[in-house]
C-alpha cells in the first residue's frame, strides 16, 4: 500500500485531534501529501503535513480550503470529511433550541457538502478520486437524551454519501462512509467529564455507563488508530471496487448484521 500513496494529495478535515489526527498521521507515514484543517493552527504537526486554519461553521471556509489546496498542489486525490462533534446539550427535544440544531447540522452535515462541492470539479477533471465521510453509529441508533440533533445530522450525511456514490461512481470517484461507535478522543473524554459533573458521578463510573448504554460487546472504547486503519484502506487503491458502503467500527454495538 505504501507505494500507491506516493504523489497523492489528501485532505483530512478536523485533522489535528482524535480520529482525524490518526487518519492524517497514517496517511503521512504511507507517503501521501496530507492537508489538515483546524479552527486554529496547532503547536505541533507531523512533518510534511500542511495545516489550513478554517472554521467549518462558516460557509466560506470550503472555498478558502479548496483554493489553497489547488493553488499549492494543483490536485486532490482523497477527501476525508472528518470534522464533526456532538455539540448540543443532552436531555431530549425540549432542551434543544434552533441554534443547537443549526450548529450540529452546519458542522456535521453542511461542512462536508460544501467541501465536496468545492473540490469535486477537480476530481471530475482528473477522472478519479475518493471521498470518505466519518459518520457515527448514533445515526442508526440515536440516544435520545444525548445525541438527538447530532444523530439526525449524521443520518443525513449517510443518505447524502450514498446518493453521491451513485452519482459519481461512473465518473471514477468512490464515496464511502465509516461509522465509529464510542472512540477514545479528546472530545469524547470531555463529553464524559461533563456528563459526570452534571450527574455528580465519578468519571470512571460515567465512562462505564456510556459503554454499557451503547452496548459494546468488546467492552471498551475504540482507539482513534483503529478507525484510521479502515479509513486509509477504503481510500487506497486496494479498495478500488468498494463504493456506496457504510462501515461500522463499533466493537459489535450494532444490533443487526
Amino acid at each position: 500500500m505504501e507505494n500507491s500513496w506516493n504523489g497523492k494529495v489528501a485532505l483530512v478535515t478536523g485533522g489535528t485531534k482524535g480520529i482525524g489526527k490518526a487518519i492524517a498521521d497514517k496517511l503521512t507515514i504511507l507517503g501521501a501529501t496530507v492537508v489538515v484543517t483546524a479552527r486554529s493552527k496547532p503547536d505541533q504537526l507531523a512533518a510534511g503535513q500542511h495545516v489550513i486554519a478554517a472554521d467549518h461553521f462558516n460557509a466560506e471556509a470550503a472555498e478558502l480550503i479548496a483554493n489553497e489546496i489547488l493553488e499549492r498542489y494543483g490536485k486532490i486525490d482523497v477527501i476525508v470529511n472528518n470534522a464533526g462533534a456532538n455539540l448540543s446539550p443532552g436531555g431530549g427535544y425540549s432542551t434543544l433550541n434552533d441554534e443547537h440544531w443549526k450548529r450540529d447540522w452546519q458542522l456535521n452535515f453542511m461542512s462536508a457538502v460544501r467541501i465536496n462541492k468545492a473540490l469535486l470539479p477537480t476530481m471530475l477533471e482528473q477522472g478519479q478520486g475518493t471521498i470518505i465521510h466519518i459518520s457515527t453509529g448514533a445515526a442508526k441508533q440515536p440516544i435520545w437524551d444525548m445525541t438527538m440533533s447530532y444523530s439526525s445530522a449524521k443520518a443525513a450525511l449517510n443518505a447524502y454519501s450514498k446518493a453521491l456514490a451513485n452519482e459519481l461512481g461512473s465518473k471514477g470517484i468512490r464515496v464511502n462512509t465509516v461509522s465509529p461507535g464510542v472512540v477514545k478522543t479528546p472530545l469524547m473524554m470531555d463529553f464524559i467529564a461533563h456528563l459526570a459533573q452534571s450527574a455528580n458521578r465519578s468519571y470512571e463510573a460515567t465512562f462505564d455507563s456510556v459503554v454499557d448504554q451503547v452496548g459494546v460487546p468488546l467492552a471498551r472504547m475504540a482507539e482513534p488508530e483503529e478507525i484510521a486503519a479502515l479509513v486509509v484502506f477504503l481510500a487506497s487503491d486496494d479498495a478500488r471496487y468498494i463504493t456506496g458502503c457504510n462501515y461500522a467500527v463499533d466493537g459489535g454495538a450494532g444490533p443487526t448484521v
